[in-house]
């Protein structure tokens, strides 16, 4: 990089340290790395994680694979999948300790596995979300640390969450519904420019330092209690005010230039109605994300469990909370099938896109891990055991997939039957109490660099993927 560049940076450096003392970096980019250290070698190439959720379970019956191991035969819900069979490892028997017998609040802990006490009328607590365990490792390489996107914006309510991403104080953060928005908010110019976007943050900035002075002036006047509260929330204010120094310095870094006809179909509101185009536009505005590195870290609740899709191109027009609550009826069980496998139909258009965009010499789901699924399995009762999840990409990461984990049929005197009193009984409570998401979540996080030999109640990774 040229003499002005570096002298710039440096000094703008020192400046930003001097500001918040030395406990945040500024993010390392391709433009900050002396010269010798580039000649040197590349640098690691990007490891990648997104998490999409489906809300109120599936139709088991049509879901269920009934042979575990490598030469297995794809479910109705799941053959849309059958192309990807190299690139997918689908699980049967995985669940949340924390969430056995919880109802609505199995989004606010699908990546957490908090224990939230639903209750009661104690205050809700939640706990930080692996993915965000992932951003605080591959943030500083990246604009967004994070990106967060959902089928209604912001953060929903408590035991209601509209968000997967939980900060280390279990607080959630929003997400985005639009892709309008949401590509702009990447790709867009600054409103009023960088000058307006600075003093913007600089404002923000001013008032998070008149928070905390005040707030560390009433410390000394509370009891301990009331200081164990304050201090969770300043903590809170630290971490805001950390993404404001964040954004900042990102200011001067020019975002990517898109092409005009690749941002054409996100410069314009696609309706929620016509849920399919809805669906694969986010999932293309996923892939953009990626492709260009603008964050390694996504989140998209294909729906919540209070507020999920009518998919009236297929004739379906009961949004899937009520298609989840069929007590048995046929009908409505063929409708939620159909449902299952219209969502994996965009789901395998997703994986698609990833496998035929490249990233340098090799495909990007190869550097990418997806993990699908829901925090609920038999949607009638709120069941939370037999989770649907399946885990795709990642090869490149050291990822082995092709096959069906079940860890139901050890525990099984016979072959499964599919029928409906068995898929009920095998969501009741698991078969298999070693079997737990935390364990693939472990593994994911280890994958993506993060050190640590435990996540929330994990037993250790799952080894027959790696």
């Amino acid at each position: 990089m040229s003499n002005i560049v570096t002298q710039r940076w440096l000094i703008n450096r020192r400046h930003f340290l001097r500001g918040i003392g030395a406990t945040v970096a500024l993010p390392l980019l391709n433009a900050m790395v002396p010269l010798r250290a580039r000649a040197s070698g590349s640098p690691d190439k990007p490891r990648r994680s997104v998490f999409v959720y489906i809300p109120n379970g599936v139709n088991g019956m049509t879901w269920q694979i009934a042979k575990s191991g490598r030469s297995y035969d794809f479910s109705a819900s799941l053959k849309p999948l059958e192309k990807h069979r190299d690139d997918i490892t689908v699980f049967s028997g995985l669940h949340h300790p924390n969430g056995l017998g919880q109802a609505h609040v199995c989004a606010d802990t699908w990546l957490t596995g908090a224990k939230i006490d639903a209750q009661s009328a104690r205050k809700y607590e939640n706990t930080i979300s692996c993915d965000q365990l992932m951003a605080e490792v591959t943030g500083p390489h990246t604009r967004f640390s994070s990106l967060e996107l959902s089928i209604s914006a912001g953060t929903g309510r408590p035991l209601n969450s509209t968000t997967l991403a939980f900060s280390r104080d279990g607080v959630p953060l929003p997400a985005e519904e639009n892709p309008r928005l949401v590509f702009n908010r990447l790709f867009g110019e600054e409103p009023g420019g960088i000058a307006a976007q600075r003093a913007r943050l600089g404002k923000r900035h001013s008032v998070l330092d008149a928070v905390l002075d005040d707030a560390n002036s009433l410390r000394r006047e509370l009891g301990n209690e009331d200081r164990t509260k304050l201090d969770e929330y300043l903590h809170s204010v630290r971490d805001v005010e950390q993404r404001t120094e964040r954004l900042d310095a990102w200011l001067d870094v020019p975002k990517p230039t898109v092409d005009k006809q690749l941002a054409a179909p996100f410069q314009r509101d696609v309706p929620k109605a016509k849920a399919g185009e809805y669906w694969r536009t986010m999932f293309d505005l996923i892939v953009l994300a990626l492709r260009t590195d603008m964050t390694r870290v996504v989140t998209y609740m294909n729906g919540s469990e209070g507020n999920g899709l009518a998919i009236p191109e297929i004739g379906i027009t009961q949004a899937r909370h009520n298609l989840s609550h069929h007590n048995g009826d046929p009908v409505v069980l063929d409708r939620l099938a159909k449902s299952d496998a219209f969502i994996m139909e965009q789901f395998a258009h997703f994986l698609d896109s990833l496998r035929d965009v490249r990233d340098g010499d090799e495909p990007l789901l190869d550097r990418t891990m997806v993990l699908f699924g829901s925090g609920m399995s038999y949607g009638h009762s709120h069941a939370n055991s037999n989770l649907p999840i399946l885990l795709a990409g990642g090869k490149e990461l050291g990822l082995k997939h092709g096959q069906h984990i079940d860890y139901n049929r050890p525990h099984l005197t016979s072959d499964y039957t599919m029928g409906y009193d068995e898929w009920r009984s095998l969501c009741g409570k698991p078969k298999d109490d070693n079997a737990r998401l935390s364990n693939l979540m472990l593994t994911m996080l280890q994958k993506m660099d993060v050190h640590t030999e435990k996540f929330v109640d994990s037993l250790g990774p799952v080894s027959e993927i790696i």
